[in-house]
């Protein structure tokens, strides 16, 4: 018999440092008020020196494991979503799974930049459908202030540090209703961060670049489709959704998908505001806030979706 991927544990972490518009504003030319008005950040952290990918990966899993209240070495699976990774390889999840002890099952990196951890549960979904995992533990974690020019105010911005997870295993009961992903490499220009070690060019930064206003188009119109890609795969109508997890980036692309879905923003979670764009971490971020301060109840259907370069994007539909 199918098994669904039921949701038994959340978990996230954000670095001690805030750094706030004003921050910035005294490096770059821009405000706080400027900054806020188009993003809907305030404030972003920032990892400390001594942090890396896994540790702070390694912080959200053991809290996940922990509400889950199971052993750490249940976890057959593990997939780190990053775009941020301290090595080359070994994968992020590797060595998150020798940080957790775990010496059995796999462990791997994907990347598909801020779509991640979306792209993870995607995977973890029709890994226990199948019958191939049990337990999988999915993990969103990026240090995204190391690959930020902090002189470019298009970008500068946006980005922040942080890692969420959350532990599926299979059940008889309700979990991952749906996943759906997509990708489009013909918008490479719009969004990327090259790698310097890996370029022929002499003037390859290692930083992030971005054409902001195209970014917002494309995004805008991609995770509308999603929506009704999602609800017609699951007939349902827009009214059967209680909560909206969406990406963190910006707060205009938000407001636009629940529009979308004609919801109440009381009904989205947001946390853009107060942790800027953390990538791959940003769903499981939200989605673990709002587990935890009681907003999202079991029994309630939850759709968690994003957009990143590649462009990348997809949607998750949960019975909580």
């Amino acid at each position: 018999m199918t098994q669904n991927a039921k949701v038994i544990g959340t978990g996230g972490y954000l670095p001690e440092e805030i750094r706030t518009n004003e921050h910035i504003s005294e490096t770059v030319d821009t405000s706080d008020s400027w900054i806020f008005e188009r993003t809907g950040i305030r404030n972003r952290r920032i990892a400390a020196e001594h942090e890396t990918t896994s540790s702070m990966a390694e912080i959200a899993a053991r809290q996940a494991i922990e509400m889950a209240g199971i052993e750490a070495d249940e976890i057959d699976l593990i997939i780190v979503a990053t775009g941020t990774p301290e090595n080359v390889y070994p994968g992020t999840g590797c060595v998150l799974q020798h940080r957790l002890g775990i010496k059995k099952g796999v462990a791997f990196d994907i990347q598909a930049a801020c779509s991640g951890s979306i792209f993870g549960l995607d995977m973890a979904n029709n890994y226990i459908k199948s019958g191939a995992a049990k337990t999988v533990l999915v993990v969103g974690t990026e240090i995204n202030s190391r690959i930020t020019d902090w002189t470019d105010r298009g970008t500068c911005i946006l980005f922040g540090d942080g890692a969420g997870a959350v532990l599926l295993q299979a059940s008889d009961e309700s979990g991952v209703l749906s996943t759906h992903i997509h990708s489009d490499g013909q918008y490479e220009d719009l969004l990327n961060c090259p790698n310097p070690q890996a370029s022929t060019s002499d003037d390859t930064s290692g930083y992030i670049s971005m054409k902001g206003n195209e970014v917002f188009k494309v995004a805008v119109n991609t995770l509308g489709r999603i929506v009704d890609e999602t609800l017609a795969a699951n007939n349902m109508q827009k009214s059967d959704i209680d909560w909206l997890v969406p990406h963190q980036a910006n707060i205009r692309i938000i407001a636009a998908t629940a529009k979308k879905l004609k919801m109440s923003m009381d009904h989205v979670v947001v946390t853009v505001e107060e942790q800027g764009n953390t990538s791959s971490a940003s769903v499981l971020l939200a989605f673990n806030e709002a587990v935890r301060d009681g907003r999202i109840q079991r029994g309630q259907t939850v759709l968690l979706e994003a957009f990143g370069a590649g462009f990348t994007w997809g949607a998750a539909l949960i019975r909580y």
